[in-house]
């Protein structure tokens, strides 16, 4: 069995963030949660309330045979706006925060060196996505999983998540499944 490695990301919601790594090659699994709190075990309606100091995030296992944690953050800071502190479009709060949690130093030295020399060629305004130590990982209600597939007509999914996945089809075709 192929060892996998893993990346964490917070872009705003996780059903975003899914729905667009889903798609790459390499990606074995993508699972929504919560990370960054102050509380154990945050029920989902907490987490939106903005008083527990998790963000969403997708915690992403990946084939890094086939796609880099470089390629990742790429694609990370071209499908969500870096600039905005604690907002992505009409999601406002802590919970919808830019971050990128590390699992080593190795990912924290290509966060930190991706988000200098990457994100900028991508956006003017200065780049507020954190960059913090990974801490546990709660994951979101079941129903929260997969939410673009299973629900590609619900208004959320049509009117934010369906122009964001063509967008990034159209940008990195070359790294599609």
């Amino acid at each position: 069995m192929k060892e996998l490695s893993r990346a964490t990301f917070g872009a705003g919601c996780y059903w975003c963030v899914e729905a667009v790594f889903q798609n790459l090659k390499g990606v074995e699994k993508v699972i929504s949660g919560f990370m960054g709190g102050h509380i154990k075990n945050p029920a989902y309606k907490e987490v939106c309330q903005g008083t527990t100091g998790h963000a969403e995030v997708c915690q992403i296992d990946f084939d890094s045979s086939i796609i880099s944690y470089e390629e990742l953050l790429e694609v990370l800071w071209t499908t969500h706006d870096p600039t905005t502190l604690n907002q992505q479009g009409a999601d406002k709060g802590t919970q919808y925060r830019s971050a990128v949690y590390y699992h080593d130093d190795t990912q924290r030295a290509m966060a930190e060196q991706s988000k200098l020399q990457v994100a900028p060629k991508y956006w003017d305004n200065p780049i507020v996505t954190e960059i913090t130590e990974a801490s546990e990982f709660y994951a979101a209600p079941s129903n929260h999983n997969n939410y673009f597939n299973n629900n590609p007509t619900q208004g959320y999914c049509r009117v934010v998540i369906s122009p964001k996945i063509s967008k990034f089809k159209k940008q990195f075709a070359d790294k599609l499944k």
